[in-house]
């Protein structure tokens, strides 16, 4: 596309409900975190805006007042709600520039009085205010960047009101917007099953913030709609998400507007995730001295109560425990595999489902020294357990980005994975004939499909040089920030291009292309 503009002239707003480390709920905070100082080392102009929650730990990241009596609309118009809310906007490390600036929006009903980032059932009104209040910051501040990086539904209000509430502004208007979609969660509402009456096209108006036809409007779909570039966390959701089976009531909406869906893969912070330097390892290794790894079986084991012995095969799951996980297929034919491969061992960490867990403690009790769980979250036991096991079970239903697939490769954990979403695009299925591949994947959602990629594994796990050569294959992959902040710096300018064509007085039909 001819005419892009250099990453060093370009600036650009990330908006997100939680950013590392000041708020941190899920992956999307660490997204926030390592992809705008990704995108910083490159030149770019990026800052951030996220609201100031009642968790903030002032005392440890100083903040100062930058814009104090932010008026932001609320669409009201009766005397019973304020047509405005007040808030401040704070700036913490705004002279640094080894890191992004980031905005505080502070308000004290709808942020800082809250213990918690999401789970309110006023959240429409919380980030329709964060969209809201983003637009008139920047009309107030004087940063007026090329583009706004809007995150998942709670910014998806966004560029509904860019596009129609302040379509005719001088400033808002030639501003782009890419809307990435971590997740397709799209409010309180239940909006698959919204009666006619309730359904919102995502053409009207938002109403005020007040209103129960807020509540009942879509933001997710409103930000897909009308921003200029729409990208999900890997380029196999891009395409499934077009499908009813993962759709979740969007999926004539993406397909209606697929030239302008992209899928980039999360990255992985190799300086954090290093097996060569984790404290957290009780010993180092790297891809060229895998006997170091041994110790850490061994310690996975003892941290356990399983059998201690280099040479018994560890099964893995971490992770939150759902149905989503593909967790029904891993306990209806774990009996059936422990049986029949006695040499294997099994660990599961997490918490969730609470009848999933019951079903992993009584295989524990069944099979003593051989099953082995933590049914709880945990931030240090994940490193062990990528460093110590050798194969980590992912069948999910759907995965939209499968981030814990790209660390377990890194700490030399083979992943076994269903074909879906991220998990399909961070690892390579293993060829024996050609000895190439990174794991091991299946297609259909079948207990047989699982097994049979299973009994793969495990066959391979056998012939100890060529699983050395696989896991060392998985550990050399590059799931860098850097490598994926190159593509979102391709979006970026691609939609800064797509929204001049917009403006011209004759617009071309824009060029479209969906990454496949």
């Amino acid at each position: 596309m001819a005419g892009r503009m250099s990453a060093r002239n370009l600036k650009v707003l990330f908006v997100a409900a939680e950013v590392a480390p000041f708020s941190t709920v899920g992956g999307l905070s660490q997204v926030a975190y390592f992809l705008p100082r990704a995108l910083l080392r490159r030149g770019v102009d990026i800052r951030i805006f996220t609201p100031k929650y009642g968790t903030f730990n002032e005392s440890k990241f100083g903040t100062k007042m930058l814009a104090e009596g932010l008026r932001v609309p609320t669409g009201e118009t009766t005397i019973d709600r304020p047509a405005e809310l007040i808030c401040n906007v704070r700036v913490f490390n705004e002279t640094r520039k080894s890191e992004p600036t980031v905005y505080f929006l502070e308000n004290q009903e709808y942020y800082e009085k809250r213990a918690n980032v999401y789970g309110y059932s006023d959240d429409h009104i919380r980030f329709g205010l964060l969209s809201r209040g983003t637009l008139e910051f920047i009309l107030a501040s004087g940063f007026e960047p090329d583009l706004i990086h809007a995150n998942d539904w709670h910014t998806g209000y966004l560029a509904d009101y860019l596009r129609n509430a302040y379509q005719d502004n001088p400033i808002l208007k030639k501003i782009s917007v890419v809307q990435s979609v971590h997740n397709l969660f799209q409010g309180n509402f239940d909006f698959a099953h919204a009666s006619e009456m309730d359904y919102d096209d995502g053409k009207s108006d938002l109403a005020s913030f007040y209103t129960d036809r807020f509540y009942k409007q879509n933001a997710l779909k409103r930000g897909i709609i009308n921003a200029d570039v729409v990208n999900t966390v890997s380029e196999t959701y891009s395409r499934e998400i077009m499908l009813p089976e993962y759709g979740w009531g969007l999926e004539k909406l993406f397909k209606e507007l697929r030239g302008k869906l992209f899928g980039v893969l999360n990255g992985l912070d190799y300086q954090d995730f290093n097996p060569a330097t984790d404290k957290i390892l009780k010993n180092n290794y790297s891809a060229g001295n895998l006997r170091n790894r041994t110790e850490n079986k061994l310690d996975l084991q003892k941290e356990f109560n399983l059998e201690i012995n280099p040479d018994r095969p560890i099964l893995a799951i971490s992770g939150r425990l759902d149905s989503q996980k593909g967790l029904d297929l891993i306990i209806s034919c774990l009996p059936f595999i422990l049986d029949e491969f006695s040499i294997v061992q099994f660990v599961a960490l997490g918490g969730g489902d609470s009848a999933i867990r019951d079903k992993l403690i009584e295989l524990e009790k069944k099979y003593p020294g051989r099953v082995g769980t933590h049914l709880m979250p945990d931030f240090v036991l994940p490193r062990k357990i990528f460093s110590g096991a050798d194969i980590m079970l992912m069948p999910s239903r759907y995965e939209p980005g499968g981030i814990v697939a790209v660390e377990a490769m890194r700490y030399g954990c083979v992943p076994l994975v269903r074909e879906t979403g991220g998990l399909n695009d961070s690892v390579v299925d293993f060829d024996p004939r050609q000895n190439i591949g990174t794991g091991f994947k299946f297609k259909n959602y079948a207990q047989e499909s699982f097994l049979v990629a299973v009994v793969r594994a495990l066959e391979t796990y056998k012939n100890k040089h060529v699983w050395n050569q696989l896991v060392k294959r998985a550990m050399s992959q590059d799931f860098s920030w850097e490598h994926v902040a190159e593509k979102y710096l391709d979006l970026y300018t691609r939609a800064v291009e797509f929204r001049r064509e917009a403006l011209l007085p004759n617009p071309p039909g824009a060029f479209r292309q969906t990454v496949v």
